[in-house]
């Protein structure tokens, strides 16, 4: 918050956010006369959808009293939207404007009295929101002045000509350094320790606890070859400080992260074993593949917990992501001094590329999930080379200033010239800083048990130069290099050459290809098509919950299909977007993910390539549709471009208005324990929070993510549908993406160490742990009762909490989900059941009859069926309906299955070996009776879901509306 002061004196505290669509009707109050003469009559719902950052101070009591708002291209038809840049440099080529530093007012309207230090405060909260931001334009008529208020922060370069009509327009700009300057970074001395220990002692008093009071002066004076201390000042007054060190535990990291695409942070180095031996590798083959599937899977991939599931990475192959390392290769080694220039530092680019990228991505994912209980020894490389890293050992910076954290990027570097790469490591649940923003975040092994997160940041980061086009032919080489490593690489180098052909696809569909480059080297690749698709879209999916699709041509709307771009550069993603969309003349993006089921192979019409912006963009909720009885409506019927019946798939997107919005990042790892309805409904609120992204979101599930397989109708038919989420509900959401899945079943919950048991083997560490298990059938426990004893039920003691701890026999079957259906099907057909074999279905739940009916589809005669039903333990039924009930009974007698009523499990086998399963007995009020059995369904003993309350609040809402489960 900021104080602003009136002439007459008055005060008012302001604070700026983003501006919102409901503060439309405030900012067309404000405009007067003047301000249309300077930036003409606008559509300010327009202006605000086409925007890249809009700003709104408010006072305290949220009353508006400015707003301005900024476009990455000029008003008033100066230059074209595409081509600005050299415009601007023949007007001075003293300022080095680029898309990356330069943005535009476009409008700027405010509160009279307070119009100067309303200004001045939102050109300081730009530069600080946007940190690579250093020019911002203002373009008016040549006739005009700027006023009593925009003059105080705007100079005159020049004026230039309108493309249009004959008149010249002015062109004013600001500087950064006279707002929010960058910081001088220093070494530090002892003397600073005075300014410095306030900022430390607000955020954190465990260190002057544990090392004392003068702990940092201690550590400013032992600064040596290895260590050194700088700090960030203003002013002469140290504002933020950061020790770093040479000395790095490789051999911890490289046990615990997979750090080969950056070849182990070390030099290359002959004697480096970057292959397993060749007896290991068609044994750890699939091992490799699940390791090697990304970091920005989808999960994405950065994830650091202990044994997480590669689910979420098959998706980055199959469905359509790229990891952020895939372009490792291109990018390597930059040996760089202090004074070396940017043209001197990417020499050398690409000279430590290996054999080990290529092996890393040359495989893929070929199993949906890991499964601990199988999990197996992954090689590990074996670098000789010495260490090319540095860490961070300690960093703080006053908040005021750590939009400028970046700044110690460069001095640091320059104290290492032998090193190319900063890493940092940091509890699982430190926020998200701006510093670390900046680097690649790295997947830990499964087996990795450290409490850290590692980050990597590469000298190359630092270069600015990164210039984003549309690729031409020469392209083609600098392309093939970058992607060469990737399984879909055809598909991007075929549709690079489409573009460069024709422009078009074959049907007509324009098509567009952007490169990015840095020196004239590709580091990234990008390929986009007109969506076709869009009133599907518009009508399938909540897109007008972040942009008013009225404002959007047709032809403004586009279909991002490949997006590849090496992670030395993965801080620019977001500038990569938005150039994309200005040199693309589009406002939306859209990213499909197609279901798993339905890409088996990778080349064919659905598949996507891989992307690396996946987390860039947000994931919008599906509609609910309307069933249209099309045949009745005939020519009233909806368009076929809403009504036709397209694949499902779940959709991400972004515009222009999300460019320069960033998100929050939640790194606490929360574990969600059973895929049941509840368990899926909570994900899918996390997963859906647009302004959130959670990077470590873990499934432990029996059979992992339900939706998986295109189940026929016959197994459909064992269970009763709950309605709650379909095979198109799951494709639509495709969780997939964004969680990581661990299929096994837990078994010891450890709250000390803060870590869940899985299949009695593996360990998944938590932060938070989520219980949704679920109504689930269980074995069901024999009373014991021997009917050789004509024992009736009032004779037996009750058993109902006893649980059956035996074997579990072959021929038994628990049917909880779309899993254990598919087995159960698959085992009558291998042993004949079918054909002739009495099955017994024990339990009086709906599922009991959907059971029998599934049987009968089956073709299993109804004498073989015994239905055999529990005593009542309570005067409703499942059916709950006389009507109902008395057509059941027809049904069954009429397809020969017997009924047996009020009957408990006495013995399996008479008391022998219940494995398999050759008799039942039971007992009744009256007498006990034996039946054959060759194979037993049981649907009746079940346990309730546990969910304990979150320790964060967190609005969400179960998917039947009626039932809410946790409302904060």
């Amino acid at each position: 918050m900021s104080i602003l002061t009136s002439p007459r004196g008055k005060v008012e505290v302001v604070h700026c956010r983003r501006t919102e669509s409901q503060d439309i009707y405030c900012i067309k109050n404000l405009i007067r006369k003047f301000t249309q003469k300077l930036f003409g009559r606008l559509n300010i719902i327009y202006l605000l959808e086409k925007a890249n950052l809009a700003i709104t101070l408010c006072n305290d009591k949220e009353e508006i009293m400015a707003q301005a708002t900024f476009l990455d291209y000029p008003n008033w038809n100066v230059a074209k939207q595409d081509d600005w840049v050299s415009v601007f440099l023949e007007l001075d080529n003293e300022i080095p404007c680029t898309p990356l530093n330069t943005l535009f007012m476009h409008i700027f309207v405010a509160v009279d009295e307070y119009s100067v230090g309303c200004c001045k405060e939102i050109i300081r909260n730009v530069f600080k929101a946007v940190p690579e931001l250093h020019f911002i334009f203002l373009i008016v008529p040549s006739y005009m002045s700027l006023g009593s208020t925009l003059i105080t922060v705007f100079d005159q370069v020049g004026n230039i000509p309108n493309l249009t009509y004959d008149e010249d327009f002015a062109v004013h700009i600001c500087h950064r350094h006279s707002h929010y300057p960058q910081l001088h970074i220093r070494r530090a001395r002892v003397e600073d320790h005075d300014d410095l220990m306030p900022i430390f002692m607000y955020h954190n008093t465990i260190l002057k606890a544990t090392y004392g009071e003068y702990f940092l002066a201690e550590l400013i004076e032992a600064q040596d070859e290895e260590n050194h201390a700088v700090v960030c000042e203003v002013e002469g007054v140290a504002v933020g400080f950061m020790s770093v060190c040479s000395r790095v535990n490789m051999k911890l990291l490289h046990e615990c992260f997979d750090l080969g695409l950056f070849h182990g942070l070390c030099i290359p180095h002959p004697d480096d074993v970057l292959e397993p031996p060749q007896e290991l590798s068609v044994q750890g083959s699939q091992d490799a593949e699940l390791r090697n599937s990304s970091q920005d899977s989808q999960k994405t991939v950065e994830e650091p917990l202990e044994h997480v599931s590669s689910e979420a990475r098959k998706r980055e192959s199959i469905q359509g992501k790229i990891t952020e390392e895939a372009a490792i290769e291109e990018l390597s080694s930059i040996v760089q001094s202090g004074n070396t220039s940017e043209i001197e530092d990417l020499e050398n680019l690409g000279q430590e590329s290996t054999e080990d990228d290529t092996n890393y991505y040359g495989s893929n994912v070929s199993s949906a999930s890991i499964s601990l209980s199988e999990e197996t020894n992954y090689f590990r490389p074996i670098y000789m080379g010495a260490s090319a890293a540095f860490c961070i050992q300690l960093f703080c910076i006053d908040e005021k200033h750590e939009a400028r954290s970046l700044d110690f990027m460069n001095f640091v570097f320059s104290l290492f010239p032998d090193k190319n790469f900063c890493i940092i490591s940091l509890p699982h649940l430190t926020p998200e800083f701006v510093l670390i923003q900046n680097f690649v975040k790295i997947v830990p092994f499964n087996n990795c048990t450290l409490e850290q997160d590692l980050y990597v940041f590469h000298r190359a980061g630092l270069l600015k130069t990164i210039n984003i086009r549309l690729a031409n032919l020469s392209d083609t080489p600098g392309v093939e290099n970058l992607v060469s490593t990737l399984m879909l690489k055809t598909s991007i180098l075929e549709d690079l050459k489409q573009y460069n052909e024709a422009r078009r696809d074959p049907d007509g569909t324009p098509l567009q290809a952007f490169v990015a480059d840095v020196a004239e080297q590709i580091v990234g690749i990008a390929v986009i098509r007109n969506e076709m698709d869009i009133e599907y879209i518009r009508s399938h999916y909540n897109i007008e919950d972040f942009i008013y699709f009225s404002h959007h041509q047709r032809e403004e709307h586009g279909h991002l299909y490949h997006f590849a771009l090496n992670p030395i550069f993965r801080h620019y993603t977001k500038f990569f977007l938005k150039e994309i969309l200005r040199l693309g003349y589009k406002s939306c993006l859209y990213y499909p993910i197609y279901p798993e089921f339905r890409e088996s192979k990778f080349q064919i019409s659905y598949a996507h390539s891989l992307t690396s912006a996946l987390h860039y963009l947000v994931p919008v909720r599906p509609r609910r549709q309307i069933v249209y009885p099309l045949e009745k409506l005939g020519i009233n019927a909806p368009s076929k471009a809403v009504s036709k019946d397209l694949l499902s798939y779940a959709l991400n997107h972004t515009n222009r208005k999300l460019t320069l919005e960033p998100k929050i990042t939640v790194n606490a790892r929360i574990v969600v324990v059973g895929a049941s309805n509840v368990g899926i409904s909570f994900l899918e609120t996390l997963v859906f929070c647009s302004h959130l992204k959670f990077s470590n979101l873990t499934l432990i599930s029996t059979h992992g993510l339900p939706g998986k397989k295109l189940l026929g109708t016959e197994q459909r038919k064992f269970l009763a549908s709950d309605h709650c989420f379909n095979d198109k509900d799951h494709a639509l959401m495709s969780l997939c993406s964004w969680v990581n899945v661990v299929v096994g079943r837990m078994t010891a919950i450890d709250r000390a160490a803060k870590h869940v048991v899985v299949s009695q083997e593996g360990i998944v560490l938590y932060d938070h742990l989520i219980l949704c298990t679920g109504q689930q059938y269980q074995v069901p426990c024999p009373t014991g009762a021997d009917i050789s004893q004509h024992l009736t039920n009032k004779e037996i003691p009750k058993s109902s909490k006893q649980r059956y701890t035996g074997k579990v026999p072959c021929n038994h079957f628990i049917l909880n989900d779309e899993e254990d259906c598919f087995k159960a099907v698959a085992w009558l057909r291998s042993n004949s059941i079918i054909i002739g074999g009495n099955v017994i279905v024990y339990g009086d739940t709906i599922d009991t009859y959907t059971t029998v009916e599934a049987l009968l589809n089956l073709g299993v005669r109804g004498s073989y069926i015994h239905l055999v039903l529990p005593p009542p333990t309570s005067t409703i039924t499942c059916i709950n309906n006389y009507t109902v009930e008395r057509a059941v009974e027809r049904a069954l007698q009429a397809a020969g299955v017997t009924v047996y009523r009020e009957a408990l499990l006495a013995q399996w086998n008479e008391g022998q070996n219940p494995d398999p399963i050759h008799s039942a007995s039971f007992t009744t009020p009256t007498k006990p009776f034996k039946l054959p059995c060759s194979g037993a369904f049981f649907l009746d003993l079940t346990i309730t879901c546990i969910l304990p309350s979150l320790p964060f609040q967190l609005p969400w809402r179960y998917k039947w509306p009626s039932l809410i489960l946790a409302q904060k």
